[in-house]
């Protein structure tokens, strides 16, 4: 890679500019063989959790998430991954009044179709299998040549591809959950020679065993370890483990686990945890013939394994870039070997010594590194910074976008080359409103694209809105003030 080929890769929010084709073209290029190719894309967040059915994990670990009615609203990012010639499939209806400030800030947006029949603790893809009608107009756009980009191919997706003629740009479920696994990460690295974190793959109660044997040392010595369900995700499926007694305890529990079911099955891995200095988040595109696009890296911000943002461009020097460019062809030829084309986001991190530890795991899906890049190459002028992030509201009450525009006020830019707050998608700010008890109150979260000149004001700008959206007490109304924290 140049130099230049390094700052894109680095910051991906000034491609345009600098003569590289948006991302959304080039993925579509990519994937449906034409820059302007028409797709319906379908957020099915966490679609780890249909990957996982079947397989032996940690006892006590999996299960239904308790947020699984806001991670399901997460559906609504896929509206700004989308062009004005797309469709996207939604559970509920958009704001209106978010639909009118994105179109007032010229951002183009798709066609929405809205599931008839939805259920909050259901994805947006079995919603859309409960809808005839919904159904019905999926068939038509098929008719027309339209494709499914979906977030993630499960059976679920299959089906709906079966109910409604559309064609996936992705592969089958079988092949996408295979190379999805921790454990096919690991091995994978292992084939390539990889450096990864020490650790072990686990496919039997004996590996297991192995494992935590050889583990259970490491810690006695100071170590801290990680024990990951092969399809865990965002914080789910994974016990941190600084007691080699926690270790002898799970060790104890699978093995009767496996006597009561005669089955010696397992599918988790146990891993040192590293050195870290930060957590990184790179991207590359497998396209059908095989050939690899490197994307970006993007500084993840982490808290306890659950994703809570990046910050954009990441500060790697120009080297490591090329590094994990590379790496990103080795890894996009072995898993285009192994039948699997699309979006790849490989979780990695720089350790405390100035290296890499270029793979975590391999999410051969679309991350939440995928979603912002139209925005940022919308929002983002040259030589600025970025913070995707996500926001925790306690409601009360429902917040509709026109209270939050009137409570978040001059912190939302007016025009693209402007600092502020665009707000990504409003579906997860109201998700948690039918658990809310009378008198009580609600979890929500709002996503968005913080964009400043640098990192102090961005940093201001954050707090800021940290302010704006804390808690109001009953009867008051209105916002905090002050002076302009840009």
């Amino acid at each position: 890679m140049t130099v230049e080929q390094v700052a894109e890769a680095a910051a991906p929010e000034a491609t345009a500019r600098a003569g590289r084709e948006p991302f959304r073209t080039r993925t579509k290029r990519a994937l449906a063989g034409a820059p302007d190719a028409p797709l319906v894309l379908l957020g099915n967040f966490e679609v780890e959790d249909a990957w996982a059915v079947g397989e032996v994990g940690l006892p006590s670990v999996g299960g239904a998430s308790a947020t699984a009615a806001l991670v399901n609203r997460m559906d609504e990012l896929a509206l700004l991954l989308a062009g004005p010639g797309d469709h996207v499939v939604l559970k509920g209806e958009p704001d209106p009044d978010h639909l009118a400030h994105l179109d007032a800030l010229g951002v183009g947006l798709p066609t929405v179709h809205v599931a008839e029949s939805s259920d909050p603790l259901r994805t947006v893809t079995l919603d859309a299998l409960d809808s005839p009608a919904l159904l019905a107009s999926l068939r038509g756009l098929a008719a027309d040549g339209v494709r499914l980009l979906a977030h993630g191919t499960s059976s679920a997706e299959e089906d709906l591809a079966v109910a409604t003629g559309l064609r996936s740009v992705l592969p089958g479920a079988a092949t996408t959950k295979a190379v999805n696994s921790k454990v096919y990460s690991r091995g994978l690295c292992d084939e390539l020679g990889i450096e990864q974190a020490r650790g072990w793959a686990c496919r039997t109660v004996e590996d297991f065993e192995r494992a935590c044997a050889e583990a259970a040392r490491l810690v006695a010595d100071g170590a801290t370890v990680g024990v990951k369900d092969a399809y865990g995700v965002s914080g789910k499926g994974i016990l941190v483990v600084d007691d080699p007694r926690r270790l002898d305890q799970l060790v104890r529990m699978v093995t009767r686990r496996a006597a009561r079911s005669g089955d010696d099955r397992l599918a988790v891995v146990v891993e040192v945890w590293a050195d870290k200095a930060t957590d990184l988040n790179y991207h590359f595109t497998v396209a059908p013939d095989g050939a690899v696009t490197f994307d970006f890296v993007k500084e993840a911000i982490t808290e306890g394994g659950v994703h809570k943002g990046h910050r954009i461009p990441s500060r790697l020097p120009a080297e490591q870039v090329d590094e994990l460019a590379g790496l990103a062809e080795r890894l996009g030829a072995r898993l285009a070997a192994d039948g699997f084309h699309g979006l790849v986001g490989v979780d990695a991190l720089a350790r405390t010594d100035g290296g890499l530890l270029p793979v975590l795991e391999i999410n051969a899906r679309s991350n939440m590194s995928t979603y912002t890049v139209p925005l940022q190459e919308r929002f983002l002028p040259p030589g600025w910074v970025a913070l995707a992030r996500q926001y925790p509201l306690v409601l009360d009450a429902p917040l509709p976008f026109a209270a939050l525009h009137d409570r978040l006020g001059d912190l939302l830019p007016g025009a693209p080359g402007e600092a502020g707050l665009v707000v990504q998608a409003t579906g997860t700010v109201n998700a948690g409103a039918a658990s809310r008890t009378a008198g009580g109150t609600s979890a929500g979260r709002l996503h968005g694209l913080l964009v400043a000149p640098d990192d102090d004001a961005l940093a201001r700008l954050d707090a800021a809105v940290t302010e704006r959206l804390a808690p109001i007490p009953a009867g008051a109304t209105g916002r905090p003030t002050g002076g302009d924290p840009r």
